[in-house]
């Protein structure tokens, strides 16, 4: 899926949206703060979501960028069977790293992308989360991880869980979560 920029050779100068689209935390679309629940305009949003240069995410709507407030990342992964998807449907490839912020949202940095973790998908991946010789991880461990406080040896599968702040996260990532700031 690639997003349909044919419109903008007919009409090049159709001015950008800002504040109409938004994508939250569970990976749901929301116009103007509403979640949207219809199949049909949900698949388009999917197939027209994408990228500028500078880090900005849009639906590509004609001619007319509608550009998209995140909640937090671009991506937003689901778990499908042992492999993980992201909230359009694209596959979320290999994961190749993996981070636990101050809140204690999950973010997966795979092929496609930074992604948080779903929050209904926490239990599971937090439960196949090990310590040492396959320990189960104590809760003081998780705070410690969480507030970035000491190395704390914590893995999920082989790849290690490391602290990451919230803040820091669009700027190691390079992409804007509010694009209305880099157009202003």
């Amino acid at each position: 899926m690639t997003v349909d920029l044919s419109a903008i050779a007919k009409w090049p100068n159709v001015p950008a949206c800002y504040d109409w689209l938004s994508l939250d935390r569970r990976g749901d679309w929301r116009l103007q703060g509403e979640r949207v629940t219809h199949s049909g305009l949900i698949n388009f949003i999917n197939r027209q979501y994408g990228c500028d240069e500078s880090g900005c995410w849009f639906l590509q709507n004609g001619p007319q960028r509608v550009f998209v407030e995140l909640a937090y990342t671009p991506w937003v992964f689901h778990r499908d069977g042992e492999s993980f998807v992201s909230h359009t449907g694209k596959p979320a490839g290999e994961i190749k790293a993996i981070y636990l912020d101050e809140e204690g949202s999950i973010l997966l940095e795979t092929s496609l992308g930074i992604g948080l973790l779903d929050d209904r998908e926490l239990p599971v991946f937090l439960d196949q989360c090990r310590q040492g010789r396959n320990v189960a991880v104590k809760e003081e461990d998780w705070l410690l991880l969480m507030a970035g406080e000491g190395v704390i040896n914590i893995s999920w599968g082989l790849l290690p869980v490391q602290s990451i702040h919230r803040n820091k996260v669009a700027g190691c990532f390079n992409f804007q979560p509010d694009p209305r700031a880099v157009a202003q």
